[in-house]
């Protein structure tokens, strides 16, 4: 299992202008100097756009060309382009993803997004075409990186005969993912041959390991690849944090910063709140709702604490409504949860194993996330340098001999 890191670029508290704004991406670039001397393999710049209280990452490729430039080894990914046609053309992503892999010497992953909620408004995507969209851009992209001349006629997106240039370094081209948060996303990126991006959040390892194998049936049915090659290869999401002791890690509030992402998400996807909590109390996962929530007539900033709410629900709910939550009180409502990875190295290797049992090929480390601080960031890398990437490349090896 190889690991990688996973950027939103986020802080969790407002802050005044532009200069906080210049430190922030000067600290990305610092976190992937480490993230590459500390042995991850690849790093993952998402795209969200008009999300403040969430990402900063508006302009992916532009970070990622920066990184490459900044690093020698590391590999750098998209995920994921947002790939509806009206928040970015095929044939756009195509030309900028082909110059950061050559300007990367050949670095560059792939990913594509259906997204929702605020971008999709923004843009003006229409619900109804977006998936079909995300499919389009997956077959268009690599013939455009692969053929001289490409062409396309499609009911919403047409191309007359173009060369596209540059072509990438990497051959037949870059590997190519989808992000996926649903049994029909998870299949989909399996029967077009791509590999498949999956997030837990606070939902329990062996679901995200049920959506795995929705994946492994797509490629079972994948009978004409989206690309060249196909890509079979799972990476999972989660918020990792390691710290010398687990009394550091609370320090640093890992957890209550996982707890804030978690409520901030539904304010981007616009996914109303009961929704969100209705499913994590059903141990799935949000975005299988994301389609949906918007036909259910609810209150969107629902936080009335039920009976039966499991113990990271009601601290959930608290959070939304103001009320301080500290964390210590944080760190052990997470720490009971198998799908979050912070504390110290061995309890940290302890919650990697379940996902490495669930047949996760990429561990998608997030570490910048809320109110970490920036220090506590670059610890936490050197340390699954030291402890995580070794013992688990270790138990691979061990295991292909």
């Amino acid at each position: 299992m190889k690991f990688d890191v996973f950027c939103e670029i986020q802080r969790a508290f407002p802050w005044s202008g532009a200069q906080d704004e210049a430190s922030l991406f000067r600290e990305i670039i610092a976190q992937a100097k480490a993230a590459e001397a500390a042995g991850f393999e690849t790093w993952w710049q998402v795209e969200h756009h008009g999300a403040p209280e969430f990402s900063y990452s508006s302009a992916p490729e532009i970070v990622l060309t920066a990184i490459a430039m900044a690093t020698e080894r590391l590999r750098v990914g998209h995920a994921g382009v947002l790939a509806p046609f009206n928040i970015n053309s095929p044939l756009r992503v195509a030309e900028r993803a082909a110059t950061l892999d050559v300007l990367s010497g050949g670095r560059f992953e792939l990913g594509l997004a259906k997204s929702g909620g605020k971008e999709w408004e923004t843009f003006g995507v229409n619900p109804e075409s977006a998936r079909d969209q995300v499919r389009d851009a997956m077959h268009m992209i690599p013939r455009m990186w692969t053929e001289k001349e490409f062409s396309w006629d499609g009911p919403d997106y047409k191309v007359p005969p173009r060369e596209v240039v540059p072509k990438p370094v990497q051959q037949p081209h870059p590997r190519l993912w989808q992000t996926c948060g649903s049994p029909e996303s998870f299949f989909m990126a399996g029967e077009m041959g791509v590999g498949a991006l999956g997030t837990t959040l606070l939902s329990p390892v062996a679901f995200l390991g049920q959506m795995l194998r929705e994946h492994d049936r797509g490629l079972a049915a994948c009978k004409t690849p989206a690309g060249k090659l196909v890509n079979p290869q799972k990476g999972c999401f989660t918020f990792v944090h390691l710290a010398e002791s687990r009394a550091q890690a609370i320090a640093n509030g890992a957890a209550w910063s996982a707890l804030w992402y978690v409520n901030a998400a539904p304010v981007v996807f616009k996914v109303p709140r009961s929704v969100w909590y209705d499913m994590i109390k059903a141990g799935l996962h949000p975005n299988s709702a994301r389609d949906t929530a918007a036909l259910q007539q609810l209150d969107p900033n629902e936080t009335v604490i039920q009976d039966d709410d499991p113990e990271v629900v009601r601290v959930l709910k608290r959070m939304a409504t103001g009320e301080t939550i500290g964390k210590q009180e944080a760190h052990e409502v997470l720490e009971a949860l198998d799908c979050v990875v912070i504390g110290d190295p061995d309890h940290c290797a302890k919650k990697i194993a379940g996902y490495e049992g669930i047949g996760a090929d990429r561990m998608m480390c997030m570490m910048q996330f809320g109110s970490i601080p920036h220090a506590a960031v670059l610890k936490s890398m050197e340390l699954a340098g030291r402890h995580l990437l070794p013992a688990f490349a270790g138990a691979k090896a061990e295991a292909m001999a």
